[in-house]
């Protein structure tokens, strides 16, 4: 076959023309084949200055099978390649959570960057997106305070990082969305009555956030907090009266300011006096009650009778 490899048949020919004294332009031109490709053949396959065609088929074979090239391994991926990847994929499951797609990229991205951070510049190169977006998504996690900036060492440019608080301050903004969710509920069950089908459906959704909030809190309010908040119920229990934030200062032998602090903790953590709730009659003046959640209203209704 023209411009093929020689095979043994067009070897034996050229071995027969050889033999009746053609030049090796004439063989080409009767095999198709380019001048150099004759000469090349008969000096590499030549033996003792004949040129035979079985000598020449196991010669080209031999050097054929020395010359192969060996497999191709497996293609690896470049680093930057492999990087790339596990960014968009982490990014896919984040973005599967609620998080913008372009947001969730830069956060992977900065998640995966080495301490000092990235700048603007390295999340565009990096991510191949506009200025534009890369700003648009820093805008976006710092609002949820997963990230922070800081210049870099020459205070031209700003760096943006994630540090080693992010987990726990997104896990105190997530327990504080939750229970303020919970204390509005309480609020709608006053509005629209205990009895009523919304005040039901709000308890139950006060409820779970209530509790939802409570197991997400964990450790979030110091002991010495958590202490106090309960020693403070006890203390409304015991008087079976409503008592100002004086009263229970002087009473518990606190100051003002660690008497408030327990209130407070009651008031932004509800789950705390469970069953019972904080409610404040008055300026500063708190009694308790049992929680209007905690009984559905047909569990009311049958303790009535």
């Amino acid at each position: 076959m023209p411009g093929g490899r020689l095979t043994h048949e067009d070897r034996r020919r050229i071995e027969e023309w050889l033999a009746d004294g053609l030049g090796y332009a004439e063989i080409g031109r009767r095999l198709g084949r380019p001048t150099s490709t004759i000469s090349r053949e008969v000096a590499r396959n030549a033996a003792s200055g004949d040129y035979l065609a079985n000598h020449a088929q196991q010669a080209a074979g031999h050097r054929a099978r020395r010359r192969k090239p060996a497999r191709p391994a497996e293609p690896v991926a470049e680093p930057a390649e492999v990087v790339r990847g596990f960014v968009d994929q982490f990014a896919t499951l984040l973005a599967a959570t609620g998080l913008p797609r372009m947001t969730a990229r830069v956060f992977v991205c900065l998640l995966t960057a080495d301490a000092s951070g990235l700048t603007a510049a390295d999340l565009v190169r990096r991510l191949q997106v506009s200025p534009a977006s890369v700003s648009k998504s820093i805008g976006y996690l710092e609002a949820m305070e997963l990230v922070v900036r800081q210049p870099d060492s020459g205070g031209r440019r700003e760096r943006y990082l994630i540090d080693d608080d992010v987990w726990l301050r997104a896990w105190q903004a997530d327990t504080g969305a939750h229970g303020e969710i919970a204390t509005a509920a309480r609020r709608g069950i006053a509005i629209f009555g205990a009895d009523t089908t919304a005040g039901a459906r709000l308890g139950k959704m006060g409820q779970f956030f209530a509790r939802l909030s409570e197991q997400m809190s964990g450790s979030s309010l110091a002991e010495t907090v958590v202490y106090d908040a309960l020693t403070v119920l006890a203390a409304l229990v015991h008087a079976s009266r409503p008592l100002t934030l004086n009263t229970l200062a002087t009473a518990l032998g606190w100051s003002r300011d660690r008497t408030t602090a327990a209130v407070d903790a009651i008031r932004h953590q509800p789950a705390v006096a469970d069953p019972l709730a904080l409610q404040a009659i008055g300026p500063e003046t708190y009694t308790l009650a049992t929680r209007p959640d905690r009984l559905s209203p047909a569990q009311r209704r049958a303790l009535r009778k």
